[in-house]
């Protein structure tokens, strides 16, 4: 790595090197609370640096696989110590670079080094099954094969925890990995790399490119030696690494949006209720692909809940995520912000009722960073664009019911099915919602936002492409079945 005027330049990390690009440019990551402020610099690769990394990839895939499954959990533990000795140090950089609370930022860092551990546990466990034969002397059983070289595409909203979570099974399953974080993050996600490297991954089993999606990710993406790739991100990325991938016979997995409700019935607990909303949408200021965005309220307690809901989100400080203070940090660059500016505008326009904020604050201090206060629709149509596309910033849209049939049938008027909440205290109002709901994560009584690793992750309609991450389920992606039958 070298150094400009103090500011680091993040270099590619491939077969155990940190290399420039063959571009020899880089381009610089700012502080979205500050655009005036550097965070650092990462490479404009080229796809000769992906041909590169792929290459080293597939050289020590041949021995990485063979290590067997307990010496690479090993390697995991080390990674997981090495980042939890510089939690803090990862966390301000994700911060500073992403935008999102200090301790949200120092979560999702805890998480990471949660994630490499269950996995690192996983080298433990059972690959497959004795299964018996029809030839009462023979022996048949199933084995879990890895895929290959794996290429991983992840966002900026979780530059710690996506990459770990993609990265962790995938080598503990046996393959090894070429990563193309998202460039508004790859400082976070080149400190990620940095403990990887100390912990002394054999050369090429790990490798890290940074700079265009068009450039990077679309060579990773169509490259004959990636044999699967996962991505999270937008629908419409989404949807050509699907084609792409199908057209040469490349396994792979999506995860991409949400249009997620939350519904309060009539006999919900309206304190709780208003928190989990706040929660849900205005935490990392709405980034995250579980943020709750459609509040459908029964009209026995539509008025009392809005009340709520505008006295406790005028309380929130927006500002800085360094400040302990800031609840609401941020949007990742001004791109998104301004994608978000003009939802707002969209509502407007379209008929909704602006109830709170829609604009950029006037507070001093908050010139220079991407902010935009916490906004609340009311008289939202489902078929009006805030109540149809993912907005991805802290915007709700409140819509009045009558009925839990009703609030069903709105919940259900996406075309994403991520994750879903609601609060309600009778029984048979749970196990509908259950029942009836068509998304990935259901939750009852508790905000839609959050995963837990542990369990499989991913969702319904235009949200996934079907399979699912975390927990055990990861294998499914990350390992072929292998079918062995012996006859003595």
């Amino acid at each position: 790595m070298t150094v400009q005027t103090k500011i680091l330049t993040y270099q590619n990390y491939i077969n155990g090197e940190w290399v420039e690009s063959s571009s020899q440019t880089a381009q610089k990551s700012i502080n979205p609370a500050n655009k005036n402020e550097i965070v650092g610099y990462i490479q404009n690769s080229t796809e000769d640096d992906v041909n590169l990394a792929v290459a080293a990839a597939k050289q020590a895939y041949k021995n990485w696989r063979k290590l067997g499954a307990v010496a690479r959990g090993n390697y995991l533990y080390k990674i997981a110590e090495i980042i939890e000795k510089r939690q803090n140090e990862i966390a301000e950089t994700l911060t500073r670079e992403m935008g999102k609370p200090l301790a949200e930022a120092k979560g999702e860092t805890a998480r990471g080094i949660a994630i490499l551990r269950y996995y690192a546990a996983e080298g433990m466990r059972k690959t497959g099954d004795v299964i018996p034969a029809s030839d009462s002397r023979a022996l048949m059983y199933t084995d879990r094969v890895p895929l290959g070289v794996v290429g991983i595409i992840t966002p900026w909203n979780f530059p710690v925890a996506i990459p770990i979570w993609k990265m962790a099974p995938a080598l503990i399953y046996g393959n090894t990995v070429v990563i193309k974080p998202a460039s508004e993050a790859a400082v976070t996600a080149a400190k990620i790399i940095e403990c990887i490297n100390d912990a002394g991954l054999p050369k090429g089993v790990v490798n890290f490119v940074t700079g265009k999606g068009s450039i990077v990710g679309g060579r990773i993406i169509e490259h004959s030696d990636v044999n699967g790739i996962t991505f999270t991100g937008s629908n419409t990325i989404g949807k050509e690494v699907a084609q792409k991938a199908v057209a040469r016979g490349a396994k792979y997995q999506l995860e991409m949006g949400g249009k997620n409700p939350i519904i309060i019935a009539d006999d919900a607990d309206l304190e709780k209720a208003v928190d989990a909303t706040i929660s849900g949408g205005f935490s990392s200021t709405g980034q995250k692909c579980t943020a709750t965005s459609r509040v459908i309220i029964h009209e026995k307690v539509y008025d009392d809940f809005k009340r709520m809901l505008i006295e406790k989100t005028k309380a929130l400080t927006v500002g800085n995520g360094l400040d302990p203070n800031s609840k609401i940090t941020p949007s990742v660059s001004e791109a998104q912000l301004n994608t978000v500016l003009s939802y707002i505008e969209k509502g407007k326009s379209e008929g909704a009722t602006l109830l709170l904020g829609g604009k950029r604050p006037e507070d001093a201090g908050l010139e220079n960073g991407f902010y935009v206060e916490p906004t609340i629709f009311e008289n939202v149509h489902s078929e009006m664009t805030i109540g149809q596309e993912e907005i991805f910033g802290p915007v709700l849209a409140l819509m009045k019911v009558t009925s839990i049939e009703e609030a069903l049938h709105l919940a259900n008027d996406v075309s994403f099915g991520l994750s879903a909440s609601i609060f309600t205290k009778n029984i048979d109002h749970m196990f509908d919602f259950i029942d009836e709901i068509n998304a990935g994560l259901v939750r009852v009584n508790y905000e839609t936002a959050g995963v837990e690793l542990q369990a499989p992750f991913g969702g319904m309609k235009d949200s996934s492409s079907g399979s699912r991450e975390q927990g055990e389920a990861a294998k499914e992606f990350f390992t072929s079945i292998k079918t062995v039958f012996v006859k003595p």
